[in-house]
């Protein structure tokens, strides 16, 4: 069923910029419905869409979820407040925090959790255009691989288009965030050391490196979870558009 409802509500989000074909839609469903592979059966319900219909409805479904996920992340406490993107300190610092806190510096190891957070909630506003561009430029034959690809589909296809910019847009954010906390340089001079001998990781070794990785880790991680929702429950994410165009069609 879930897989029926993720093929009718594609079609039913762009019913604002065209009239809906609920003959090809009831085609689909059934064709959904009597296969016996999944796999077969969803590329065969996506065939019955028109193109525009795969293509403007898919469009629309992955800009809301991307609007939602950079603009929760882009709010203060959007990295600081949330368990599962919170940046914390790297591995080699985390191993002597306790050791920082017994002698006094247990204030400058909070500070710089909270600057590397708050770089990473300045920065990913940036992520929307390179996001909203990725969605505009993606052709018919990306979005039916999305639709019947597997469940992080959309996720996977922004990473693979929009991590090299996007990592260059929150750089430079982030050493302007975390350019005046004592710790940070601190941690650049001994960890670029550390990565020559192998004692810490060659992405770890520079604080504002560290620090955008870990935003778009957090980027892709909550647009995998958008992603999700919108396959899990297709129909409550367009709840609006199905009494819109119900209603039309009474």
């Amino acid at each position: 069923m879930k897989k029926i409802a993720w093929i009718l509500s594609i079609g039913l989000l762009c019913a604002d910029a065209q009239a809906l074909d609920l003959k090809s839609l009831t085609d689909a469903v059934s064709k959904v419905s009597g296969s016996s592979s999944a796999s077969s059966s969803n590329s065969a319900a996506v065939s019955n869409l028109s193109d525009q219909e795969t293509s403007d409805g898919l469009k629309l479904a992955l800009n809301q979820g991307v609007a939602k996920a950079v603009d929760m992340l882009g709010a203060t406490d959007g990295f600081m407040g949330n368990k599962d993107v919170k940046i914390p300190l790297p591995d080699s610092l985390q191993k002597i925090e306790k050791g920082m806190r017994m002698v006094g510096m247990g204030s400058q190891a909070d500070e710089l959790v909270l600057k590397m957070n708050r770089a990473a909630e300045q920065a990913v506003p940036e992520a929307k255009t390179l996001l909203v561009n990725s969605v505009k430029q993606m052709s018919l034959t990306d979005a039916k691989n999305i639709l019947t690809g597997p469940q992080d589909a959309a996720t996977q296809y922004f990473k693979k288009t929009t991590s090299t910019d996007m990592a260059a847009k929150f750089l430079p954010i982030v050493q302007q965030a975390t350019a005046n906390v004592k710790l940070a340089d601190t941690y650049n001079k001994y960890a670029e050391m550390g990565s020559k001998f192998g004692v810490i990781k060659k992405e770890d070794a520079n604080i504002n490196q560290y620090v955008t990785q870990k935003a778009l880790d957090g980027v892709y991680l909550m647009i995998a979870k958008e992603e999700a929702a919108i396959r899990q429950d297709p129909m409550g994410q367009a709840s609006s558009l199905l009494k819109k165009v119900f209603g039309a069609v009474k």
